[in-house]
């Protein structure tokens, strides 16, 4: 059963995919119907990314189609149900950070406006065109998961200096690694932060005004991990003055039922002529579902054949 609208995106495909006899429901994010809590009730699989009631009562495997797990109330859901996960989106979102990144070398974009004009301003051998290098600049990268590793391999291969923070010990000889705990130590020595983490109770907050003010001035503060990670106050307030730069596509309030367009935090981040804003669009592509969708399939075959899953959060063991 495919529970709410954003699941239901992973749904087209998947039956191709099962190895076994199956019967498939789609239903809302309300789920407020008998027919639709009947149907949470007698479901084997739930793929969603949130969940806090009390319907879902036979599942044997809770499939999130995403990464993140803090929307799920897993002391609602019963027990012997597993919890499992799924990626695939760190090559989409290693390319919308490296487009961020060029665009900030590349004015291809002003270029063409200006030349349209007759203003040959970034012509080579001109005296005000010249333009700066990616090569030129280091990367502090929060966290190596998933998402950490596809921009580090990006960033290297663009000639950039790579420092990477995170909980456990990194063996790669091409990086300057350091513990979570360094983390206003590595922020001091970067022109770029970039957090990917994941939202915990260890996480949130983890990125706050002591990193912030330890980074130079003009560096660029960026998250595609979950907005809460970086502190919103300390966050708005090291990019109002305009000493650094921020892009941030995850955020702190996002749409929903009682307002489905809200502005993304409680402070006004769009005004701000330093910040690019994004609506966590940055692991949204054609792939990013295609691989989420065969990875689903793959646990639902699992769990029919009695095999080991794959992305355990919660084991059926609990």
């Amino acid at each position: 059963m495919f529970y709410g609208a954003n699941a239901a995106t992973f749904e087209p495909g998947l039956s191709e995919q099962l190895e076994m006899p199956h019967e498939i429901t789609v239903i809302s994010d309300a789920a407020d119907g008998a027919k639709e809590a009947q149907a949470l009730a007698t479901a084997d699989v739930v793929v969603g990314v949130h969940y806090a009631g009390d319907s879902v009562q036979n599942a044997r495997l809770f499939q999130l189609p995403a990464a993140g797990y803090d929307k799920v109330d897993m002391a609602a859901l019963p027990e012997g149900c597993a919890v499992c996960n799924a990626f695939g989106h760190e090559n989409a979102i290693a390319e919308y950070v490296m487009t961020v990144l060029l665009s900030r070398h590349v004015p291809l974009v002003d270029a063409d406006a200006r030349l349209r004009k007759g203003d040959w301003h970034y012509w080579a051998g001109g005296p005000n065109g010249l333009r700066t290098e990616l090569g030129q600049q280091s990367i502090g990268i929060v966290g190596h998961g998933h998402i950490g590793k596809a921009v580090k391999e990006r960033a290297l291969a663009f000639g950039m200096r790579v420092f990477v923070a995170n909980r456990s010990a990194i063996q790669d000889p091409r990086i300057t690694a350091c513990g979570l705990d360094e983390l206003p130590n590595m922020a001091a020595q970067v022109d770029v932060l970039l957090n990917t983490l994941p939202l915990t109770d260890q996480t949130e907050g983890m990125i706050g005004t002591d990193v912030l003010t330890a980074m130079p001035d003009g560096a660029l503060i960026m998250n595609v991990g979950r907005g809460p990670v970086i502190d919103e106050d300390a966050l708005f307030d090291a990019l109002k003055g305009g000493r650094l730069n921020g892009v941030i596509d995850t955020w702190y309030i996002y749409p929903s039922a009682e307002d489905g367009a809200p502005q993304p935090s409680h402070h006004p981040f769009h005004e701000l002529p330093n910040v690019t804003i994004t609506p966590h669009m940055s692991g949204w592509t054609t792939g990013t579902i295609a691989r989420r969708t065969a990875t689903v399939a793959e646990n639902i075959n699992r769990l029919a054949r009695g095999d080991a899953l794959i992305n355990v959060i919660r084991s059926e063991a609990g």
